[in-house]
Formats: C-alpha cells, structure tokens, sequence
C-alpha cells in the first residue's frame, strides 16, 4: 500500500489544496489520473508518492499552456468586441495601432475596445481582457500613447479558431 499526497492549483481560486489517498501497487503513474476531483480546472498537480520502501516519488504535471488557450478560445468566442479586435491586430501585424484607430476599423467605441484590451470592471474582466490573456500586448509609443499588437500566442489562437469554422 502507498500514500499519496497531491497538490492542486485551481485556475480561477488560485489557491492550492491538497487531496491525499492510499492506492495498492507500486506504479506511482498509475494513480496520477485519479486526483484532484473531477472538473476542477487546473494549472498545476504536483504528486508525491510515499512507498512502503519509505522512498518518495515526486511528479509535477504543468498545464498552464493548455488551460491559456481554453480560455482564450472562451473568451473570444464570448465577445465579438475581443475576437474583432485580435483579427484586426492580426491583419495588420507586424504593425501595431492605438485604441480610437482599432475602434474605427472594427466599428465599436473606444471604450469598448480598452475594455476588451485591458478590463473595465464588470462587463470586461481584466483577466479575461486580451492583454490578461497574452493574445495581445501594450507597447510605449511616446508621449502617453500605448500602441497595440497581436502576440505570436494570439496569432496561434486565431488560426486555431478559423482552422475549427
């Protein structure tokens, strides 16, 4: 019989918890599957096994970059504000634009776009905005203007969305 100890970040809580059970045999792999509970959202399970040998096996699994383009996808299939924005970002790439110039082109206000840029309280959540997401980044260009351009994880969103219509 072995004890196993496993500890679980949540995506949304950003907490961790711990989980622990007894399972018999001695594939350590074997168990990883069965915790944490089901539907829990992940970024990262660390494992360790405790055998009967007193010997301690570790395993971290790191699911970050699939839980980021899960909720990428989500959240540009939730708002067209926010998946017109990154296809006009990604047409006009490797060139960057200023907030009122996206608005004029994807046919939305200003306001809507910083908020789908950067978050404004209730209605944009600032970690579902496209700069919390890393599908697009702010660069300084002078003077109080911040200039817009798609990242190369937005471009691999995007394709991935139209590869799916």
């Amino acid at each position: 019989m072995c004890r196993c100890v496993c500890t679980y970040t949540s995506v949304f809580m950003g907490a961790s918890e711990n989980c622990a059970g007894e399972y018999a045999g001695t594939d350590a792999s074997a168990h990883v599957g069965m915790y944490p509970p089901a539907n829990t959202l992940l970024k990262e399970v660390t494992f360790i096994f405790s055998r009967d040998d007193g010997m301690l096996e570790q395993t971290t699994l790191d699911r970050s970059i699939e839980i980021k383009r899960s909720l990428a996808i989500r959240a540009l299939r939730r708002s067209n504000i926010r998946r017109k924005v990154t296809e006009y970002l990604c047409e006009i790439h490797p060139n960057c634009s200023y907030t009122s110039e996206i608005a004029y082109h994807i046919g939305a206000t200003s306001s809507n776009v910083i908020g789908a840029l950067r978050g404004i309280e209730l209605r944009y959540r600032e970690e579902e905005s496209l700069i919390g997401l890393h599908l697009v980044e702010e660069r300084n260009g002078g003077r109080n203007v911040r200039l817009y351009g798609i990242t190369d994880f937005g471009k691999e969103i995007m394709q991935t969305m139209r590869g799916r219509r």
